[in-house]
């Protein structure tokens, strides 16, 4: 071997290293815009099945039937944000004179109660408190940071949900285009193959992303209720957000939970702790916790096993893994994408013994 052919692989080598930098670097500044295509799929995913129902049994058209679903699409999402609108306006005078002194002086007597309470019962935890100085050492000039983030977010959400409806727009109109045009760049020996694991993909995915709409229904209604028992203000916002959290499977909740105990204590805040406001936080969570029991019992499993015909204790196994290995990201995807290897798998390796385990209900 000689030193110029060492020098020749070298210099390949770098190429393709700074060809797939590039790549990354590429990927990364387009990663709004990879969002936004994510989601689209995913909408697309949802509505595909109506708006195949309003083909086949209203008789509508294509173009008909992807408009209509669209109208559908953005009134859920005004919908949505309109919500938002009593929640926003009943806390607008609140936000405009935003004093992060009073916010501290907040929590100071939140803290001061509690541990009146504490001491009441003869428990020197207060002491403990009265070490910590934990009021004193939280700086709570970090609530207009978070506050601007948050406006900042909502500002481009504008721009992001109609990128996101125009993109659905055309995946759902020229679904068969973008089908004729995949099988041009398929390989022939394996074009039949391919395409049957994109139709089964498509059937199963858009079963479950609409088993997951119908799952966070239940849990949204279910909060609601134990919301609206204990009489805690602005309960169907704090309902839906904390339902929508439920879209991160284990994680998710308990983060709901303790929102929910924050809002059920600051809306009481003023009250007696021991009559008013550490009751009323503790029945609102064991009421939460009562509707997390009945989702992972019997919503989750009935739904998320029919939707992707797989096991309760298989999903929950990949979720973990899924979980250790890439976060909270991890868990979120970890279904969707553990069902398109289910069904590549049995398409291209269909006398496996494991492949056939795992893709039996299939």
């Amino acid at each position: 071997m000689t030193s110029k052919i060492i020098a020749n692989g070298i210099i390949k080598a770098l190429v393709v290293i700074l060809a797939i930098a590039m790549i990354l670097f590429f990927l990364y500044e387009i990663q709004s815009v990879i969002v936004y295509l994510v989601v689209s799929l995913i909408l697309t995913l949802i509505t595909s099945p109506f708006v195949g129902f309003l083909k086949k049994k209203l008789k509508f058209s294509n173009i008909l039937a992807v408009v209509f679903s669209m109208f559908l699409l953005i009134f859920i999402f005004v919908g949505l944000i309109m919500m938002f609108v009593p929640l926003i306006v009943s806390q607008s005078e609140n936000l405009s004179l935003l004093d992060t002194k009073a916010i501290e002086n907040n929590a100071t007597e939140l803290v001061n109660q509690f541990k009146i309470y504490l001491t009441k019962h003869h428990i020197n935890a207060g002491n403990l408190l009265d070490d910590s100085s934990l009021t004193s050492k939280i700086n709570f000039n970090f609530v207009p940071t978070i506050l601007n983030s948050i406006l900042a977010t909502i500002s481009s959400f504008g721009m992001g949900l109609a990128s996101v409806l125009f993109i659905t727009f055309f995946f759902l109109k020229d679904k068969i285009m973008f089908t004729n045009g995949i099988k041009i760049i398929l390989p022939d020996n394996h074009e039949e193959q391919i395409l049957n694991s994109f139709t089964k993909i498509n059937e199963m995915l858009s079963r479950y992303f609409i088993g997951l709409l119908i799952q966070l229904l239940i849990v949204f209604i279910l909060y609601l209720i134990v919301l609206l028992i204990f009489g805690v203000e602005n309960a169907f916002v704090i309902a839906f957000l904390c339902a929508l959290l439920n879209i991160v499977p284990y994680v998710g909740p308990l983060i709901g939970s303790v929102l929910a105990a924050i809002l059920t204590m600051i809306s009481n805040l003023g009250g007696d702790f021991q009559h008013d406001i550490l009751p009323t936080t503790l029945y609102v969570l064991v009421g939460f916790w009562i509707v997390q029991l009945i989702d992972n019992n019997i919503s989750q499993p009935l739904i998320f096993s029919k939707s992707v015909n797989s096991h309760p204790l298989e999903i929950f196994l990949i979720t973990l893994i899924s979980g250790f290995l890439f976060g909270i990201a991890g868990m979120i995807i970890a279904i969707p994408f553990y069902t398109m290897l289910k069904v590549i798998a049995k398409e291209f390796f269909p006398e496996n013994k494991i492949v056939q385990l795992i893709t039996k209900n299939i």
